[in-house]
Formats: C-alpha cells, structure tokens, sequence
C-alpha cells in the first residue's frame, strides 16, 4: 500500500499580507490564518491519519493542531521542516530589500538555489536538511497516510527534488497558498508521486487569483 503524505503549508499570518520575508521570525497566525487551519482540520477530520509533524515555528504547530486534535493526536515539531531563513532580510518587505540591498537581491533573483541573502540560506541548504528528514518520516510510516506542516519556500524545494524540477526556478513555477493542501503518495522514499497540488477548497472554493507579489519580482509587477 501506498504511503499518503498530506504536505501542507501553514494557514496565513499577517506579515505575509504585508509581503514581508519571515522565514526566521517567528510570527503568529492571523484571524483568516486561524480559520483557514480549522477548514482544513475539519476537511482532514476523516482521514486515517496517523502522525502529525511540523516545523518547530508557532504559525505551523497552531496549524498542525487544528488537524491533530480531530484524531487526538500530538503534534511533533521537526527543526529540519523549518522556513528558509533570509538573514539580513528578514522583517523587510520585498520592496526595501530591492532598493536597499540592490545587488544581492539580484543575485538571490537570478538563482535564489545556490545564493543566499547574509546571514540566511540558500535553497540547496534548506533542501539539504530538509529532504532527509522527509524521507525518514515516509520510510517510518510505511503505507500509513500522515501530515508534515512547513512553509512556502521549503515545501516548493521538497517537491522540486522529488519531482526532478530544476529548483532554480521553484519561487517562480511553483506557487503555494496558505494552508494548501498537497498530497503525495509514495512507492518506497525514491518512488513519489504527487495527487493534488496547492489545493485550497477547504476555504475558497474559486479558481486561484493570479499570483500578486508574493515576494517574487517575476510576479510582482503590473504586468
């Protein structure tokens, strides 16, 4: 039997409104976070779940509680599931960081994989620590479906390596909502295969506005 890995992403806080990096800072849900989280709990409330993890960030543990406490269930918090950390960065909107840090955010832009902001990490670090620890998670539950809770920017490099997509381009080709849902079924750790993508429907039952800043200059012009 296949083993169902239920990849979410935690539900919305304020700074992300604000198109801010917080990676490292440790924000809060917001009201439309908190009731994105219990949608989606009561959504998950059936499924034979049998584990709940999440990064060690209190926006992504009040998320994974929301569907824990359906199948009475502790949430275990996993450092290596945490958001990519921006360094310098972190707090500032997209905006400043482009006007004050010029030249490394072009830098980041052109290949936010190997680069990484001062005192932050690079895509291939988050994945590094990251997948591992995934991996362990599938092989531990073997043919049982479970739920990791993490964040925007690590659950895109997760499924850029799993899914063989350059991950170079995972801010610009992959989008991710808050509390979406992704499901993954795997044949064995090396075997996955990707059911439902950045689902939301949980909360919004219309088709997904075109993305709108989100901290990618691609996608936060006018154009």
């Amino acid at each position: 039997m296949p083993t169902r890995l239920y990849l979410i992403r935690h539900g919305a806080t304020q700074l992300s409104a604000e198109d801010r990096f917080a990676g490292a800072v440790d924000v809060l849900l917001s009201d439309a976070g908190r009731e994105q989280a219990r949608r989606l709990g009561l959504r998950l409330s059936a499924e034979p779940i049998c584990a709940v993890y999440s990064s060690p960030m209190q926006r992504t543990i009040d998320t994974a509680r929301a569907i824990a406490g359906h199948h009475s269930l502790e949430v275990e918090t996993i450092a290596e599931l945490r958001e990519i950390a921006h360094g310098r960065w972190e707090g500032r909107t997209r905006a400043e960081v482009e006007r004050e840090l010029s030249e490394e955010y072009l830098r980041w832009e052109e290949d936010p994989f190997s680069f990484a902001p001062l005192g932050g990490e690079s895509g291939l670090q988050v994945t590094a620590r990251a997948l591992p620890a995934l991996l362990q998670l599938v092989e531990r539950h073997e043919g049982k479906p479970f739920v990791v809770v993490s964040h925007k920017a690590t659950i895109r490099l997760l499924l850029s390596s799993l899914l063989g997509f350059d991950p170079r381009k995972y801010r610009d080709r992959l989008d991710m909502s808050p509390a979406a849902l992704n499901i993954l079924d795997f044949k064995g750790p090396a075997f996955p295969r990707l059911t439902l993508f950045n689902d939301v429907s949980h909360y919004d039952s219309d088709v997904p506005e075109v993305p709108k800043r989100r901290l990618s200059k691609t996608w936060g012009g006018n154009a």
